[in-house]
Parts: structure tokens; sequence; C-alpha cells
């Protein structure tokens, strides 16, 4: 980017860095006005930001992320746990996708399998019904490992279950989104998922086509794509009607969005702007550094 600094960005990052540092072991007064410190960074108004909880949760609580991402003009907070809604609601924030709880890793069992359709459509229903009382429009949905399914089986199981769903969601106005995830990546139980169904783009945007609903779209999270597919540019336009959702991270290791990596995220948001994407921008790393310094690279890296 033309206005992208990076060494001057880090340099302004470092100021406050060290303060973020102790803000989830000090008190409720203090974590606030470290937040009220955080410069905003999101301004150009063509990429809605949002900020994943959980490669988060080590370092800030829940309402200390949803004061961070506030100050730094970010428009979300996701994936995080409903009763964190009301306090994003207060900040005039929103979940631009919401978890579902099965009570274990969620991307495990999935729609591919008839023996978890009860469970996952479920705790689907529980989570559109929570999104649909604080307004929020979005909630995860994935295929599910593989078990000795075939991808045919698993494919025709999937529309199967998303069609027992979907028509609760459209009358509540509520989205479900089918994420596509790696299965190359095995160093990390959050970096890859070996086993995976859904572990190409073009397999899951086939399943969202035999469904047939407005209201069932892709989750299509570049660190993944970048490594099953590739061709990231060509895909976002590929696939733009069936887009609903973007995750961001750094490839390789799920890192910070920086030099160190290869996807050059600038050229991605610029496709999405392209595209016309109206939705949200999840940033979903997880840190090996200060972590307000790597949301404030990617912030700044992605809002173009």
């Amino acid at each position: 980017m033309e206005d992208f600094n990076r060494r001057q960005l880090l340099g302004a990052a470092a100021s406050i860095g060290g303060a973020m540092a102790i803000s989830s072991t000090t008190n409720g007064q203090e974590s606030q006005n470290v937040a009220q410190s955080i410069p905003r960074v999101a301004t150009k108004g063509n990429i809605k930001h949002s900020v994943v909880n959980w490669c988060f949760s080590k370092y800030w609580k829940g309402n200390e992320l949803i004061s961070i991402a506030k100050q730094l003009g970010l428009a979300s907070v996701e994936l995080i746990s409903p009763q964190h809604f009301p306090e994003i609601k207060k900040q005039g924030l929103e979940c631009a996708i919401a978890s579902v709880n099965i009570g274990g890793p969620p991307f495990v069992k999935g729609y591919n399998n008839p023996k978890y359709h009860e469970l996952v459509i479920d705790a689907t229903k529980k989570s559109i019904d929570a999104c649909h009382e604080f307004g929020f429009k979005k909630v995860i949905a994935f295929t599910g490992f593989a078990e000795e399914l075939s991808k045919e089986e698993g494919a025709a199981n999937c529309v199967k279950g998303f069609k027992k769903v979907i028509g609760y969601a459209e009358k509540r106005g509520v989205t479900i989104c089918l994420e596509h995830l790696n299965t190359r990546d095995d160093t990390h139980p959050m970096k890859g998922h070996p086993g995976y169904q859904g572990d190409d783009v073009d397999y899951c945007v086939d399943i969202i086509k035999a469904v047939g609903s407005e209201h069932l779209k892709l989750l299509f999270d570049i660190y993944h794509v970048s490594i099953m597919n590739g061709d990231i540019v060509r895909r976002i336009h590929q696939h733009a009607e069936y887009i609903g959702h973007i995750h961001t991270a750094g490839n390789p290791g799920r890192g910070e969005l920086n030099g160190e990596q290869e996807i050059q995220y600038p050229a991605c948001m610029q496709a999405l702007v392209e595209i016309g994407y109206k939705g949200y921008v999840g940033h979903e790393f997880i840190p090996t550094g200060d972590p307000l310094k790597g949301l404030i690279e990617a912030v700044r890296w992605c809002d173009v």
C-alpha cells in the first residue's frame, strides 16, 4: 500500500505494546484506560474489519478485546461466546459470525455425517437464535471429518443436512457460512486439520450451490485457500456470489500478516473491493509476538 510504512507502524505500536501486555492481569479500570490509548487504525472504510476471539483469548478477556476492537476502529468481534453479545451491541459493534457449540472442536463433527446431524443442527439453531436476538447475521458451519466417507457421500450428506436447517435460518434472517479448511499442515491443531473433508474450496461451493439458498454461503479463509488451492485473487472473483465471510492469517504458520509470510493481503482486499463484497474480514492469526502489534499491523495491511 502506498501510504503503508511498516517500520513507522511497528514503532508506533511499540509505544503501547508494553502497556497492553499487562491488560489481562490488571483490574477493569486499568484495562479500560489502556484501551483508550490505542490508536484508530481502520480508517478507509472499504473493508469492515473483525477480530476472531479465540486467537487472542490467552491475552485478553472478552470485554477487553471488545474495547480494543472499538478503539482500533474495527467493526466486529467474532466467534465469541453469546454471553458477550450484549457488550458487543452496547459498543456499537457486530459479531460478524457466531460459533456453534457442539461440546468439542466444531470442525470435527459436521454436516457430512448423518450420525451428527441432530447434534450439529440443534447447536446451529441455538446459535441462530442468539444471533437473531441481537441482530447479528452469520453463523459458522463445517463439513466435518471424512471418517471413511467418500467425497461424494460427504457432499450429499451435507446437502441433506443443510436443507434440514436452512429454512430455520431463512426465517430468522441469518446466513450459515460453510468454511473450507486446509488438511496439509499437521504441525498444530489450529494451523491445519488433517482429515477434514471440505478441504477443496470448489467442493464447498458445489455443496452451497446444491442447497440453493441465499442463506448458505462460503466462509472464504484466505489462509486455508492459499494452502490448498492458491490463485486467491482469481478465486475471489470466481466465487464472488457465494462468499459470505472472510478470514485472514499469514502463510506459512498462521501467524501475523507481515512481510515474513507469502500472501499479498492488499491485493486480496482490493479484489474484495472490486467484487463489491460488503461483508466482514475477520483477522484469525495466531500471534507469535506482541498481539496488539500484530493486530494493528493486520488491520493496516488490509485497510485498502
